[in-house]
């Protein structure tokens, strides 16, 4: 049968997909416009599995807090380019799959994309953009704080974005005080929040590096253990965030810049979220 162009035009404005792909969907459907919305989510789907080893290392951080600050979720999508990052079907689909995080609660990425958005799965809104835009869509990230109070941060571009959960706020706004250890988190890549946070395998890596580099320096055999912990101690100084120094101020540490903002304030938890990892 003819397809017309107002019938091509009312599934582009059902789907969102191109004017060609639209007509090449009624005319394999005969016209039936159910039948046609499927194929184009099959083409959705072939796209994905066309795409599955394409890197996504574009797109955009969501985050959402409650009105207490004391709850915060952050969602990273990712893309292929950075057009598609800034389109605004992806970013909607970005802002709707926060939302369901939000109010649902799923344990990690797989069971939110399990969830129902609509009639659909999240995971399938996903095949259905992928097959209207043509490049690889995914969810990187999916993270979940709690604590006295949350302070979110998203960085420039919406690439990369950081949550950081503080206590001992003794009931004072400490929102300018979290901002700043967030960007420090954004910008020095911390492993974890104090040294009894690093995991043990890295602990150790760290070790067998300080021995190694100490006997290949020729040191004597009885003073390699105390410079592999020499070398674990200055690890530790920069690459845990309450003893990094504070990028602000040098002459101190971010733990002893808490704490001249509110006696006892400290950092319990962080996330740090980037679609380019």
């Amino acid at each position: 049968m003819a397809i017309t162009a107002q019938e091509v035009n009312k599934l582009r404005q059902m789907t969102g997909a191109g004017m060609m792909d639209c007509k090449k969907a009624l005319v394999e459907s005969d016209g039936d416009f159910d039948l046609a919305i499927e194929i184009l989510r099959k083409k959705g789907q072939k796209v994905s599995a066309n795409r599955a080893d394409r890197q996504t290392n574009e797109g955009s951080v969501f985050i959402q807090t409650n009105d207490a600050s004391s709850l915060a979720v952050i969602v990273a999508l990712g893309c292929e380019t950075d057009f598609v990052a800034k389109n605004q079907d992806f970013l909607n689909l970005g802002n709707e799959i926060l939302k369901i995080a939000f109010a649902k609660s799923p344990a990690d990425v797989d069971a939110l994309k399990a969830l129902k958005s609509g009639d659909l799965t999240i995971s399938e809104k996903i095949t259905e953009l992928i097959g209207k835009i043509g490049e690889k869509i995914d969810i990187i990230a999916y993270e979940v704080t709690k604590g006295e109070t949350v302070v979110p941060y998203i960085h420039a571009g919406s690439k990369l974005g950081v949550l950081v959960a503080l206590k001992g706020t003794n009931g004072k706004n400490v929102t300018d005080a979290g901002r700043d250890v967030a960007m420090q988190i954004a910008a020095m890549r911390p492993v974890a929040v104090d040294k009894d946070d690093v995991d043990a395998t890295i602990v150790q890596q760290e070790l067998k590096i300080g021995r190694e580099q100490a006997i290949a320096e020729g040191k004597p055999a009885q003073m390699v253990d105390k410079i592999a912990e020499g070398k674990l101690n200055k690890f530790f100084k920069d690459n845990t965030l309450l003893n990094q120094a504070y990028v602000k101020d040098n002459s101190m540490s971010v733990a002893k810049y808490l704490d001249s903002v509110n006696k006892g304030l400290t950092v319990e938890s962080f996330k740090r979220v980037s679609v380019s990892q």
